[in-house]
């Protein structure tokens, strides 16, 4: 058997899904890999490195390949080449890919979305959505303090004290819980909230502090929020708005997988803030949790710099790649049996992660997003 891994296409994609160091564990399931060339070398890992870890390094490695891995979804052209039965592994946000997903099941090609891996014991070393998150998470808070005109950490000199940056993280998931823990090794004072008051136990571990507000938790399935109405969303924002009025720093960090970022903060709370202050907003390439974030952009908001986050993870490509590897590595094994491909869909994870498979889609919600469903 063997694995083609492909060169990142699209644009500000950086990461790799599989570095030299995995390769060992490959081979020696019986597995041989085929390593586009330059694959590695956003990440400093060159064709070389592949080489003398034991994999083929070529120009063209989608002949006869039973397995394609790779962080973005494959193309359409890519997906014309593969032949019948391929399994091709890599994020697959199929809310926004429904003519790729269209394409693959016309092929007859098997895919896995690592964005489907789901949130269970067992596949925590599957889980690329919490790895990269937590990525995104100490990104977040790294770019706050590049940003802020000011310290993190109190001071204090005898020229006077210096007081601790307020900061606020809103979403308290794997992103949040990292920018808070990243904030507070900085040295700054951490408030966080979350919709899920079985958060309020986690942001207080970290040393910051929980913001109560008078509203009923909600919590969802797999570890995510539950979507809210329009009015307790309405309400939320109301009660919110002191405490962002008051931060130096909001970093947001609340999404749905396979849905729009939920709306957090109004433009109105962000004029509330001080001149100077810093907004990031680690959704912006999900429809943002700030109104007027723009992807990959910095923006002036009456003195307030408003960053927009785009592909967040990538901007730390060689440990978000390290950790990617890992968690796709661990879950293509799943389907690997003697040196041979052995798809067990009686297996949960596998079940759960697939979208396409034998000229079907077997994921349900896809098939409602197509509106194949009746």
């Amino acid at each position: 058997m063997r694995i083609a891994v492909l060169r990142e296409r699209r644009p500000g994609e950086r990461r790799v899904a599989l570095l030299p160091e995995q390769i060992p564990q490959l081979l020696e399931a019986g597995v041989d890999v085929s390593v586009e060339s330059d694959a590695g070398a956003e990440v400093g890992a060159s064709d070389e490195a592949y080489s003398a870890a034991g994999a083929e390094v070529d120009e063209d490695v989608l002949e006869d390949v039973n397995a394609v891995l790779s962080v973005q979804p494959i193309n359409l052209s890519t997906a014309r080449r593969l032949s019948e039965g391929t399994v091709t592994i890599s994020f697959l946000p199929t809310a926004e890919e429904g003519p790729l997903v269209r394409r693959l099941r016309e092929r007859r090609i098997t895919s896995f979305s690592m964005d489907l891996v789901p949130r269970t014991s067992r596949a925590q070393p599957m889980d690329a959505m919490s790895s990269q998150s937590m990525v995104a998470g100490y990104r977040g808070a790294i770019v706050a303090a590049e940003r802020l005109p000011r310290f993190f950490p109190m001071f204090m000199t005898s020229a006077g004290t210096v007081r601790p940056a307020k900061v606020l993280v809103l979403g308290a998931g794997v992103a949040g819980l990292q920018a808070i823990a990243t904030a507070r090794r900085l040295g700054a004072v951490v408030q966080a909230y979350d919709v899920r008051r079985s958060s309020a136990e986690e942001i207080a571990s970290l040393g910051a502090k929980f913001v109560e507000v008078d509203l009923p938790p909600l919590e969802g399935e797999g570890g995510y929020a539950r979507e809210m109405t329009e009015e307790r969303s309405t309400r939320q924002r109301e009660l919110l708005a002191p405490h962002v009025a008051d931060a130096d720093v909001l970093i947001t960090t609340a999404s749905v997988p396979g849905r729009q970022a939920p709306l957090l903060v109004t433009a109105e709370m962000v004029a509330a803030m001080r001149p100077g202050s810093v907004v990031v907003d680690l959704a912006a390439d999900q429809g943002g949790n700030v109104a007027g974030s723009i992807p990959g952009q910095e923006l002036s908001v009456d003195g307030v710099l408003v960053w927009g986050g785009f592909n967040v993870a990538s901007q730390l490509p060689r440990p978000a790649s390290e950790l990617y590897a890992h968690n796709i590595v661990n879950l293509f094994l799943l389907m690997v049996r003697a040196g041979d491909l052995h798809l067990d869909f009686d297996d949960d994870i596998l079940a759960a992660a697939c979208v396409t498979h034998a000229g079907r889609i077997t994921h349900r919600p896809t098939l409602e997003l197509l509106g194949e469903v009746g």
